[in-house]
């Protein structure tokens, strides 16, 4: 049952990646002052508050190297508490082993707070042997908006992304 309901998400969350991916630019309206010939864009985005509770969710990147783990096909689990969003993502094995909210240049200064990473035991529906990945909680400025995430691995380099969190479906805490 429990199958059918991830596989049933997964497709909901598909077709609403098709209608509202990260990135739009929302409704946007253009006003004519007609007195000075200048036109404004006017947004009237409105950032999107979601109850507290837990959800499944879109988890992109700019990147094929940095994707969470297959066997969650792009998706994280979105914890919503007292209006704070984070996203648990297991990724593909523990060659990430930090994570910082932000942009590289500024993870390696002095006193930044870097996510630590938790074994996550991946198991997969075709029977192969359970596997340990890093797995990261991820503070969420705001959904369907790009922001930066930077990493390390293993070889000590950082690098700077992009990642996206969008499509949150509420998880039926009584299925679970």
């Amino acid at each position: 049952m429990k199958k059918k309901i991830v596989a049933l998400l997964c497709i909901v969350m598909v077709f609403g990646t098709m209608i509202a991916g990260c990135g739009s630019s929302g409704d946007k309206t253009q006003t004519e002052n007609t007195s000075s010939e200048v036109t404004t864009q006017v947004s009237e985005e409105t950032p999107v508050a979601l109850a507290d509770g837990t959800y499944t969710a879109e988890f992109d990147t700019d990147s094929k190297m940095f994707q969470d783990n297959p066997a969650f096909e792009g998706n994280g689990i979105l914890t919503v508490k007292d209006g704070k969003m984070t996203i648990h993502i297991a990724l593909q094995s523990r060659n990430i082993v930090n994570l910082y909210p932000g942009l590289a240049k500024d993870a390696q200064k002095e006193g930044a707070e870097l996510l630590q990473p938790v074994v996550d035991t991946i198991t997969y529906d075709d029977g192969s042997e359970p596997e340990e990945v890093n797995g990261f909680d991820v503070p969420v400025p705001a959904l369907d908006k790009e922001f930066d995430l930077a990493l390390i691995g293993t070889k000590g380099k950082w690098y700077d992304h992009k990642v996206c969190v969008s499509n949150p479906v509420k998880v039926d805490e009584k299925q679970e």
